[in-house]
């Protein structure tokens, strides 16, 4: 992983649970990520690239937008964490479905939970939280504990995460460095007015041929998935921060405030406005 990477977890939910053949659920897709520890009893994971128990003495991640099915058919005792990435590094890294985990771990965990009380999800059941509205809202609330907890909770999200940093790889389907250049400047940039001479320059291409590869690496033009980002993070900033509509459009370089609201109702389906106060419900 490259030192300049960054990682920016914010926990969402956390809970130790037991299930008594309870945990089936199927196509489960969330815009967040999910890190296991077990603590008895055995269950299955069906993932795109098979079937997967998991036991105890290992911690297991599944990453943000992978559907994925639970199978379980008898009790099961684990702990479970819901994390939202702000870096998007699971669009940019691979990383392994299982870890080894050691009694420190197990003790990281426990701390989590003392830190973090009324952090479990009010049901089991994914069709009730999978949404981006509430994922938003649980970020809003999140912000709202004592800051040194929310600076112990980092650093102990952070140290389950390494575990899985060790056999961490870039994804094979971006195959051109350049792009992964690219991805990380527009991800760094994305309150700035981001032209494609510029990124065209950081390739050392010219700007036909530039889209021609992005394109092909990332199924959309450069324009499409920078204002896919941009009303992402307007989507946060309405929310988690509660600014005025005006000053989220200026913020990320909006200078047609007319424009900014066409994106946001084409991307999102409602006005930014709609938005803020349905996710603040």
């Amino acid at each position: 992983m490259s030192k300049k990477e960054k990682v920016n977890l914010i926990l969402l939910n956390i809970s130790h649970v037991v299930h008594y053949a309870d945990w089936n659920w199927k196509e489960v897709n969330s815009p967040f990520a999910r890190i296991y520890l077990v603590e008895s009893g055995t269950a299955k994971v069906i993932l795109p690239d098979g079937v997967h128990t998991i036991e105890p003495g290992y911690l297991y991640l599944i990453p943000s937008f992978v559907t994925h099915s639970y199978e379980n058919d008898s009790t099961f005792v684990l702990y479970y964490i819901h994390v939202y990435d702000e870096q998007d590094i699971f669009d940019r890294l691979n990383f392994p479905f299982s870890v080894a985990a050691s009694d420190f771990d197990y003790m990281l965990m426990k701390r989590l939970l003392d830190i973090n009380p009324g952090r479990q999800l009010p049901c089991s059941d994914p069709t009730t939280y999978n949404n981006l509205p509430t994922l938003i809202k649980t970020i809003a609330q999140s912000s709202q504990y004592p800051y040194n907890s929310l600076i112990e909770t980092e650093g102990i999200l952070l140290q389950l995460f390494s575990r899985f940093l060790v056999t961490q790889s870039f994804k094979l389907d971006i195959t051109d460095k350049r792009i992964f250049k690219v991805l990380r400047y527009i991800r760094e940039n994305i309150n700035q007015n981001i032209s494609i001479d510029t990124l065209s320059e950081i390739c050392c291409l010219t700007n036909d041929h530039f889209i021609r590869i992005f394109k092909k690496e990332m199924h959309c033009t450069p324009t499409k998935y920078i204002n896919q980002k941009k009303i992402e993070r307007a989507q946060l900033l309405l929310v988690i921060n509660k600014m005025p509509i005006k000053q989220v459009a200026y913020s990320l370089s909006f200078e047609n405030i007319s424009y900014f609201y066409q994106l946001f109702r084409k991307i999102t389906g409602l006005t930014p406005k709609q938005y803020q106060e349905r996710s603040l419900r």
